[in-house]
């Protein structure tokens, strides 16, 4: 093994994938997501791999809810997955606890080329060396190796209990320690609310949670170590400034009853016909060419807002690929996205300033943040990853464990 070898930390993967359309209609569409996600794998044949899931189960979760069985059987069992020797995966199932559930899937898979990794213990505050596989599902709120966490009840719109929350693990991995956190904020209910200001009701109500997600981690008992967070954030776009973009020339007509407006309609001035450029209703939002959300995208990043309001505490790589959300739930349409929402980034992998020191750089090292199934129907949310290679262990980073490193990938 050369110097450059040894110096070169293990290849890292963070998925972040909000999967409940699979669950509606599995025979079709966990077929094309597995093959996906299993094709990715096989192409950058990460030793580490870290998937958010969000909406375990579905939407109907208590019929479809026997789906994930199937789903997690067909994962273990791939070929792709047999060089994991260690996998911890918590499903938090139990929708019968509503004052808990969250809907929220992780998986973690090591390969064996990695001998040095443990998972905390946040009851003992300690690390414990992994071995086999093991499956957490159910009703996992005793479960010692993760901090799992549903919003506040007056966190939510309306006060309504909704799949809201974060799922937090820590790990050590080549003696680097970081933490993983799953989440999933809140979405915004009506087109026509979102419209109407920014930062919209919606943008503020997942602030909120955020803010609380991050002061919860940095201010409970443990020590402070970097973080990855990677979900569905649920972040859009200012809708009020992209449809302004979007219908400079049109005409606005506002249509309802009773004092109630139900839809917005934007027509193009001075046409004879009256071309509509734009219908929004609650969960309307038809523009008529989709090519400037799909292929001409860019022009979009000046009105991705939510993020920079946590530019102090959280960073995130360039994005280079569509909105994430809402594409269609076709699986004949890969490309296409549902008239439904304006397109956004929700689906994000965002690191504190200390986890981004963790990523390799160079030419040889670049990491790689992008879309996965651009082609192909992943369900209404595009699942998005972050591969890099781990800085390797120096002995003098202070989140990495005070010993010498035992790691090695071959």
């Amino acid at each position: 093994m050369g110097d450059a070898e040894r110096n070169m930390g293990p290849g890292m993967l963070l998925v972040s994938a909000n999967v409940g359309s699979i669950f509606e209609d599995p025979d079709n569409m966990l077929p094309v997501w597995l093959k996906e996600f299993l094709s990715t794998i096989n192409r950058v044949r990460p030793q580490f791999i870290a998937m958010h899931c969000q909406e375990i189960g579905g939407k109907n979760y208590e019929t479809s809810m026997q789906h994930v069985d199937v789903f997690l059987e067909r994962l273990l069992s791939s070929e792709e997955m047999q060089g994991y020797d260690r996998a911890r995966i918590f499903l938090d199932e139990d929708f019968k606890t509503v004052e808990s559930f969250t809907a929220l899937g992780s998986f973690y898979f090591v390969h064996e080329s990695i001998r040095n990794a443990s998972i905390y213990d946040w009851q003992a505050r300690k690390f414990r060396s992994l071995s086999g596989r093991e499956v957490y599902k159910g009703n996992i709120n005793s479960i010692p190796f993760k901090h799992k966490e549903k919003f506040p009840q007056d966190f939510f719109p309306n006060f309504r209990w909704s799949r809201k929350g974060f799922l937090r693990t820590r790990w050590s991995i080549c003696d680097s320690i970081f933490d993983l956190v799953n989440i999933h904020l809140f979405h915004d209910a009506s087109n026509l609310i979102a419209v109407e200001t920014w930062p919209s009701a919606y943008s503020n109500y997942r602030h909120r949670a955020l803010e609380h997600t991050l002061k919860r981690i940095s201010e409970d008992k443990h020590e402070k170590v970097p973080h990855f967070i990677f979900g569905d954030f649920n972040f859009r776009l200012d809708t009020q400034s992209v449809v302004k973009s979007l219908c400079a020339t049109a005409k606005e007509e506002r249509i309802g009853n009773d004092g109630q407006i139900k839809r917005l309609v934007y027509k193009e001035e001075g046409s004879e016909n009256g071309k509509v450029v734009l219908t929004l209703e609650k969960k309307v939002f038809d523009h008529f060419n989709q090519e400037v959300f799909i292929n001409d995208f860019k022009w979009l990043h000046q009105f991705d807002k939510e993020t920079k309001r946590f530019a102090d505490r959280l960073q995130e790589l360039d994005i280079t690929f569509p909105p994430s959300y809402p594409f269609s739930e076709d699986v004949r349409e890969g490309r296409q996205y549902m008239k439904t929402r304006c397109p956004a980034w929700c689906d994000r992998i965002l690191l504190s300033q200390s986890a981004r020191d963790l990523i390799q750089r160079g030419d040889e090292y670049s990491p790689v943040y992008h879309v996965m199934g651009s082609n192909v129907c992943m369900g209404d949310h595009k699942p998005i990853y972050l591969y890099f290679r781990l800085v390797p262990d120096t002995g003098k980073g202070r989140h990495r464990q005070r010993r010498k490193a035992t790691c090695v990938v071959l």
